[in-house]
């Protein structure tokens, strides 16, 4: 699914968008969390590949998603980071997004469309 097509899905608001040749990209997996250690732990095949859709918003989930290689990370229950951190992620090639639906709904409504889950 396009990146473009998920933030349509769950109606995600764009809080930066860095790269927009990726809004285009195909994803084909999400993984939801707020402990960012779970993330490392856990996407272990094709994390270019996969959404990150945390409630947590600092620094640290930008970290992770630049180690893991992530470039699609959508802030669920309306979180949105601090202009500092935005800034920062400027050069990491990764674009964010913000929706109101929390962490279950969002990812619910990723798997309908055929999204696989990372267990």
């Amino acid at each position: 699914m396009k990146a473009s097509d998920i933030a349509e899905a769950v109606h995600a608001k764009p809080l930066a968008i860095w790269n927009e040749s990726l809004l285009n990209k195909e994803y084909t997996a999400v993984f939801a969390t707020d402990l960012m250690s779970d993330a490392l732990a856990m996407i272990q095949e094709s994390p270019e590949d996969t959404v990150l859709v945390t409630g947590l918003c600092n620094a640290q989930v930008l970290r992770t998603a630049e180690m893991l290689d992530i470039k699609l990370i959508i802030f669920a229950r309306g979180k949105k980071l601090r202009q500092e951190d935005i800034d920062a992620a400027e050069g990491m090639d990764c674009n964010l997004f913000t929706t109101d639906y929390t962490l279950y709904e969002t990812c619910g409504r990723l798997y309908s469309k055929g999204i696989s889950a990372i267990s």
